[in-house]
């Protein structure tokens, strides 16, 4: 069972994934999609129990290995040997883990705020937020400060998009991200193993992250790093800027 997937562009391009975050669909990446096409072709997947995605009952579906196992799928369906991947914020650490393990198959790695990626959490801070999620349901869901609901930087036509994928996430699949997904994220003991050209897009407007892209920008062999004015969700807040990063990223490293 794979994820929902789509494919943008032009039949021109290397193929990029673009893999969003907790709480997100395939409307994290609509004010990137033009200016992506132009270059490359976005292949957007849907994470389980988001959007328009499956919501497996069995936990082993959202273990790191099995979103793996699922990229690699679609990148053989594409018919790429080699393609980019480019992960926000929850998707980063997705991403990362993706570029750990089939350094092979990547031009280049993209990815934006994450502390997922980067910091551990409290195991049981985890939990609660599980529990909170099943107990709740929707309306558990819908009290968590990142759900989109509760955006005040992004531009109204988006959130208004995101708000409405959200009603389509399953509530118990969002618990099994928590618990099972979540808790293999880190990979800041891992950072130096990249190998490949890494772009970190920094949105410098979230403060928390800033020690962590520091943090990144020094372990990782051949990162450079795109400071954007823009939050956590800097590829929308900060379109523009992100779209030129990334586009001039896309072609030098994949000419």
């Amino acid at each position: 069972m794979l994820p929902h997937v789509e494919i943008h562009g032009r039949g021109r391009g290397p193929f990029v994934l673009l893999v969003h975050g907790f709480l997100s669909s395939r409307a994290q990446w609509r004010l990137n999609l033009d200016a992506l096409a132009e270059v490359c072709r976005p292949v957007v997947v849907e994470l389980y129990g988001h959007g328009r995605s499956p919501a497996p009952a069995d936990p082993a579906a959202y273990t790191v290995a099995a979103y793996l196992a699922a990229f690699e799928a679609i990148r053989t369906d594409t018919g790429a040997e080699r393609w980019f991947v480019c992960g926000q914020s929850f998707g980063g650490g997705l991403a990362i883990r993706y570029a750990l393990a089939h350094p092979e198959r990547l031009h280049g790695l993209i990815f934006t705020n994450s502390i997922s990626a980067l910091s551990r959490l409290d195991p049981a801070e985890m939990e609660r937020r599980a529990t909170l999620i099943e107990q709740g349901g929707r309306t558990g869901l819908e009290s968590m400060r990142i759900h989109p609901r509760h955006a005040r930087r992004l531009p109204p036509d988006v959130k208004a998009e995101l708000v409405d994928d959200a009603a389509l996430m399953v509530p118990a699949a969002i618990a099994r991200s928590i618990r099972v997904t979540r808790t293999d994220l880190y990979t800041g003991d891992d950072l130096h193993r990249l190998t490949m050209p890494v772009l970190l897009v920094n949105g410098q407007r979230e403060t928390a992250f800033q020690p962590l892209r520091d943090k990144a920008a020094a372990a990782i062999p051949n990162c450079r790093v795109a400071d954007l004015d823009g939050g956590h969700s800097v590829n929308i807040d900060a379109a523009d800027g992100f779209n030129r990063a990334v586009t001039a990223f896309l072609t030098e490293v994949g000419s």
